[in-house]
């Protein structure tokens, strides 16, 4: 097959996601892949060319060694609210070049504004497009004055995709809500590669950040969002007696929250105990897992995170971590109660529950339960599930 991905975000610096994990792995399986993305971290960039260049990225992998996708970066004007205008103009004017040059049997979206347009193109072509959920996208569009057109176009989209994949329950539930058809939904799950979390991998980052034997290690990866819970964590830290001192936070990644850790590090004296990692490459994040004792999702119990199911809350499991999460709807509905994930209503409740996980010595009983509920979820199995809608599409 070959296999259009349209998409609004950065499919090289971003992730790995659900879709570099499925399309790597279909490009291995010798399907041709090509993704038209969208630079959205312009604002962060050194460089403030005001209008980009077209670029091409080829042989692009983050997570197989073998299968490696092509990607395309249309040009954008970078001011804002401009480079949303100038995204319908070269985004479109990039579809239609891959549909006549690349002549693709399916398109994938992604996104909001490019995957609508994919889809009225693919229609006068006959192409069927599959519209691939993974979070509520009006919600993650920055400016809030415009989450109510993103919505709206969003749930055309649902509506005027042939499939339209979640990653769980919750968001299946979701885009029947926005106005897809139930029959055309499908679930397919996040994978995990079991194989790559080794034991043996947990003594050498400890040592390189310092970590002792005896410290029980609180551990975040990914985008730090306002939200995400961290600050109050990282304060529940600072407030813990001097019996719990040996309870350090790792958090591996970057974001909002990057400097008001660092302050929190600096005002509470707490520098041995928190420890604030940049992005490392993929195939050291499985070593930071297992270096750590108890994962966290701490999250708000907010719109944005109602539904979604995190693909690292699946590979804190597969490395045998219990997860201490917020309740929040798509997470239970998903893992459900006795499966090594431990729920607290508030973020501020965390650093309690990992002292009564520490106190009753049930963090191993309940890494092993986190494990056993992940091992059915492999990526070879993912991706037979996709391949097989795919080609019944096509």
């Amino acid at each position: 097959m070959r296999i259009l991905v349209v998409q609004e975000s950065d499919w090289i610096e971003k992730g790995p996601h659900q879709s570099h994990h499925l399309m790597e792995r279909l490009s291995e399986r010798g399907h041709e892949v090509r993704v038209i993305d969208y630079e959205i971290l312009w604002r962060e960039r050194e460089n403030k060319e005001i209008v980009s260049k077209r670029e091409v990225f080829r042989n692009v992998h983050k997570v197989v060694d073998e299968g490696g996708v092509t990607v395309i970066r249309p040009s954008i004007i970078k001011l804002p609210v401009l480079d949303y205008l100038s995204l319908v103009y070269t985004h479109r004017k990039e579809i239609k070049r891959q549909i006549e040059e690349f002549k693709p049997d399916v398109i994938v979206g992604f996104g909001i504004l490019n995957a609508n347009i994919a889809i009225r193109l693919a229609k006068k072509r006959g192409i069927p497009f599959v519209y691939y959920i993974i979070d509520e996208l009006h919600r993650l569009v920055p400016q809030k004055y415009f989450q109510w057109l993103a919505k709206y176009i969003e749930s055309k989209n649902m509506k005027n995709a042939d499939k339209v994949i979640s990653i769980n329950e919750g968001l299946r539930e979701y885009t029947t809500q926005m106005g897809a058809e139930r029959e055309k939904t499908e679930v397919i799950r996040a994978g995990v590669e079991l194989e790559r979390f080794n034991p043996a991998d947990r003594d050498a980052i400890r040592e390189r950040h310092g970590i002792k034997d005896e410290d029980v290690v609180l551990f975040f990866m990914g985008w730090l969002y306002s939200f995400s819970g961290l600050k109050e964590v990282a304060m529940e830290l600072a407030r813990a007696s001097e019996k719990h001192r040996n309870i350090k936070l790792l958090t591996l990644g970057k974001g909002d929250l990057w400097d008001t850790l660092q302050d929190i590090k600096r005002e509470f004296g707490l520098d041995s105990r928190i420890i604030i990692v940049g992005w490392q490459p993929y195939e050291e994040v499985p070593k930071y897992i297992m270096a750590s004792d108890i994962c966290l999702l701490p999250a708000y119990k907010n719109e944005v995170m109602k539904n979604i199911v995190p693909i690292k809350m699946y590979e804190y499991m597969a490395a045998g971590k219990p997860v201490i999460a917020t309740s929040l709807p798509g997470i239970k509905k998903e893992f459900g109660n006795d499966n090594g994930v431990i729920y607290v209503d508030r973020p501020e409740d965390v650093v309690k529950k990992a002292i009564k996980l520490i106190e009753s010595g049930s963090i191993e009983e309940e890494g092993k339960k986190a494990r056993k509920f992940v091992e059915k979820y492999g990526w070879d199995n993912i991706t037979d599930e996709f391949e097989r809608i795919l080609e019944e599409l096509t």
